[in-house]
């Protein structure tokens, strides 16, 4: 006996063809499904969060590697730290959304160790894959903090008595300058900085200066005393007869006005080397 065709029947058909409509237009919908999520109802209902899938991405790996950087620093100190691990605890608040740890070694391979990456030029930092402009910027203004924060304590102190305070100073900022570059410390009678003054920059093996130069800006800031610095770029701190010929000029010129030289320092990547401990002054 043939079967009656009911309504219910062709109420089935039209559900099925309009729900297929509807996955056949979700195609044109501009969403992306979160695995984490149920596939969107073509209803327009809220999705039920589902079960986390299996293939959804874990936090970042340097997550973990960070926290437990901060906690040893905390902890032990910054001795416990090695250099690139220190300029990565700072990249962390410059690039936060990324694993520096690559970028800090990268610098320090470059560059040889963290006062050379801090005094190298903004150009030369910004060569290094991942370290930009703003990076660049960063570390300059962390270099400058640091000088600054260096002298405004040494011009507390008598410097003599500072000798290896002094040293560490100049060293952080001359070391690894590209040029040579002439510095007077003006000194008064109580061997307190009076002033730090660069008198001339010249290329990356000469820094022109004048002997009468430094005597006419220590009596204008009526200074007793004067400590000639000099870097050479090469790295080697090693005096030059050049260097040794303008010292005598200048100690010619400066005891001319009651002034004295109590040091030449050559500053350079290798160490600092002292005319008076040398005996060449």
């Amino acid at each position: 006996m043939p079967r009656r065709s009911s309504s219910s029947d062709g109420r089935g058909d039209r559900s099925r063809a309009a729900e297929d409509g509807a996955v056949r237009d979700g195609a044109n919908f501009l969403f992306e499904i979160d695995p984490a999520l149920e596939t969107p109802s073509p209803l327009g209902r809220r999705a039920t969060p589902g079960p986390k899938s299996e293939n959804a991405p874990d936090k970042p790996h340097y997550h973990d590697h960070r926290a437990r950087l901060r906690d040893r620093f905390e902890k032990a100190g910054a001795q416990a730290l090695a250099d690139y691990e220190l300029l990565e605890l700072l990249l962390f608040r410059i690039i936060p959304r990324r694993d520096t740890k690559p970028l800090a070694k990268a610098l320090i391979a470059r560059f040889g160790d963290l006062p050379g990456v801090l005094a190298a030029p903004p150009a030369r930092l910004a060569e290094v894959d991942g370290c930009g402009p703003a990076v660049a910027q960063d570390l300059k203004i962390l270099q400058a903090v640091m000088e600054r924060a260096t002298r405004a304590e040494l011009s507390k102190r008598t410097v003599i008595s500072s000798w290896s305070q002094l040293l560490s100073y100049c060293r952080m900022s001359m070391a690894h300058e590209g040029r040579e570059q002439f510095r007077v410390l003006f000194l008064d009678v109580k061997n307190q900085l009076i002033a730090d003054e660069v008198l001339n920059e010249g290329t990356i093996d000469h820094a022109p200066v004048y002997p009468r130069e430094v005597a006419r800006r220590a009596l204008e800031l009526s200074a007793a005393a004067v400590i000639l610095v000099h870097n050479h770029p090469s790295g080697d701190p090693s005096p030059s007869q050049a260097d040794a010929q303008i010292t005598r000029e200048i100690v010619t010129a400066t005891k001319a006005v009651g002034v004295k030289v109590h040091d030449h320092l050559v500053v350079g990547r290798a160490g600092v080397a002292s005319f008076k401990t040398l005996g060449l002054l």
